[in-house]
């Protein structure tokens, strides 16, 4: 049902990028002649806005995702360009007046950024906060500055990394800058797995909050480390016992301890050494049940 209602409204869809957002988002669009690169005029949440098609079409019967499409209005006209370029600036300018606003009213926010819908129907202020502010006496100053509707929206630390961007510790650009759209919850738990020194600090990025790349390679520790004796596990080698003290999944090293030796092993001599042998994941599966 979902494909023919897409079908009759969409021939395809592509993804647009817009000035603030390294993003792409999805529209869909039917009876235009597009291209990547084009620019064009796209119905959001918030009103018409202003981006750049960031790929080629694709037929709408390919198109995959739970999310909603909006449409795409028409290619950006002249006008357009130019009413974008207006409200880039007046956009800079509400900034810098709701910042004063704020600092008067002694409201304890911090202002990230401010958007102009393209029809100027809306201004949008992004904000950080760590606790719910009451900013009605804030709105009504703004609506006899601005005459036109306001939003002011909190942002989490994530989202403000998102508008702001930088440099992660990888020396790329941020994740969430980039290419993440969507932000899963993200545990110690992930570092533990896989196997980090749990210093805080050195996990979290510029947000505060723990690195969303904790999540890349985790499935990938899970799986290596079935192959490989837990920690703790109680060994013995020429009639000595040792305690498996650490495992290196990428490397395959494993490093067990004795009361007066300590000795670096391979996975494969580890296993020829003690004669372990990895419990099947069936009978692992089957004890949990």
């Amino acid at each position: 049902m979902e494909d023919n209602f897409l079908a009759n409204k969409y021939s395809h869809y592509v993804g647009v990028r817009f000035h603030y957002s390294n993003h792409a988002y999805f529209f869909g669009y039917k009876d235009l002649d597009l291209v990547k690169g084009d620019k064009v005029v796209v119905e959001t949440t918030h009103g018409p806005e202003l981006g750049e098609i960031f790929f080629d079409p694709i037929p709408i019967d390919q198109y995959r995702s739970p999310l909603e499409l909006k449409p795409i209005l028409r290619k950006a006209t002249d006008v357009d360009l130019k009413l974008h370029e207006i409200n880039l600036k007046d956009a800079q300018f509400a900034l810098e007046i709701c910042k004063n606003e704020v600092k008067k009213l002694a409201i304890d926010m911090n202002l990230i950024s401010c958007e102009y819908t393209l029809d100027k129907s809306k201004v949008i202020f992004s904000y950080v906060a760590d606790e719910r502010v009451d900013f009605r006496e804030l709105l009504k100053v703004l609506a006899s500055k601005f005459h036109t509707r306001i939003e002011l929206r909190q942002i989490g630390s994530r989202d403000k990394a998102k508008l702001v961007g930088g440099i992660g510790l990888c020396g790329l650009p941020l994740c969430c800058a980039t290419f993440l759209n969507e932000f899963d919850g993200i545990s110690i738990i992930r570092a533990k797995n896989q196997m980090l020194a749990i210093n805080i600090p050195k996990l979290s990025g510029h947000c505060g909050k723990l690195l969303c790349c904790l999540k890349y390679e985790d499935e990938a520790y899970t799986e290596l480390k079935k192959d490989f004796p837990p920690l703790g596990y109680k060994v013995f080698i020429n009639k000595v016992e040792f305690t498996v003290t650490s495992v290196n999944v990428v490397s395959k090293m494993i490093k067990i301890d004795s009361e007066e030796d300590t000795m670096f092993l391979s996975l494969e001599d580890f296993k020829t050494q003690t004669g372990f042998k990895p419990k099947p994941q069936k009978l692992e599966e089957n004890e949990k049940n």
